[in-house]
């Protein structure tokens, strides 16, 4: 697909856009709920999965894992770098493929059986477009499984929540001026429920499952915060958004050098959710 018939989404994503090091860590750090959650939607030996927006393909490996010897996983994904990255680690499985397109115009007419599509339908200008893009992917009787993080507030500093207010508060402020959002633009994407059933699709559930991480934290856990949170989505770019005291705070909470670094705290209790909705054709 040529790079002027990609429509950038609500985020600027592009065909150049990459989030790889964010997708990698938040992955990993998820890794034993997301594994959970895949174990429950009745996958086998000889299913047909696509991973809509499945980044640099983790997840799309271990959706594999469900379906072998058999089955096949594609990973779909608007980023040339991360379907690059994806078929570097694929280790030339025959039944796992990646192709480079829009998920709202997917090129291809697959009867899925199940659609897994997590932290993605955010991303997209014309949301109802994509799910129903989606469902008409799916054969009869197939799942389209939809994925949300942080639907309810996080929690970060357990010890202090007029902070941690503020801190949200900045984050919010820091992408509707980036991105030029409205407030309609960050939240139209918590009704997953109504997206599919505008969507056509039956007997849909829903269910939020709670990440939630205590001192002492793994090597990954902390890795995450520091590299994905910290310095990937704070960083000085909440400087101005903050009052002088707080962004002095936020930093030596921050920073893995300050004895007040919020990760060695013995009272460091982290939580945010991942809400995942699915209806069938």
């Amino acid at each position: 697909m040529r790079s002027d018939q990609l429509t950038p989404g609500l985020l600027g994503d592009s065909q150049q856009t990459s989030y790889g090091d964010k997708l990698n860590l938040f992955n990993h750090f998820a890794a034993p709920e997301l594994r959970h959650l895949l174990c429950e939607f009745g996958l086998k030996d000889g299913d047909v999965v696509l991973d809509a927006g499945c980044g640099t393909g983790v997840v799309t490996g271990w959706l594999l894992d469900r379906v072998l010897p058999t089955g096949h996983v594609i990973g779909l994904d608007l980023a040339a770098p991360h379907v690059r990255e994806a078929m570097q680690h694929r280790h030339q499985a025959v039944q796992l493929s990646y192709v480079q397109a829009d998920m709202s115009s997917p090129p291809f007419r697959a009867p899925f059986d199940l659609i897994w599509c997590t932290n993605a339908i955010n991303h997209l200008r014309r949301r109802q477009e994509g799910v129903r893009a989606l469902a008409s992917a799916l054969r009869p009787g197939g799942r389209l499984v939809l994925g949300q993080s942080a639907f309810l507030p996080d929690m970060m500093f357990a010890w202090d929540y007029r902070f941690e207010k503020e801190v949200r508060s900045a984050c919010l402020r820091y992408y509707h001026d980036k991105y030029d959002l409205d407030e309609s633009d960050t939240t139209a994407d918590r009704n997953l429920l109504g997206l599919l059933q505008q969507a056509g699709l039956r007997h849909i559930t829903a269910k939020t499952v709670v990440i939630e991480r205590t001192a002492p934290l793994t090597w990954e856990d902390e890795r995450y915060f520091v590299e994905g949170v910290f310095k990937a989505y704070w960083g000085h770019r909440l400087r101005p958004y903050l009052a002088a005291k707080d962004w002095d705070y936020l930093e030596q909470l921050c920073d893995p050098d300050s004895p007040q670094f919020c990760l060695r705290r013995p009272d460091f209790h982290h939580i945010q959710t991942l809400t995942i909705c699915s209806g069938f054709a």
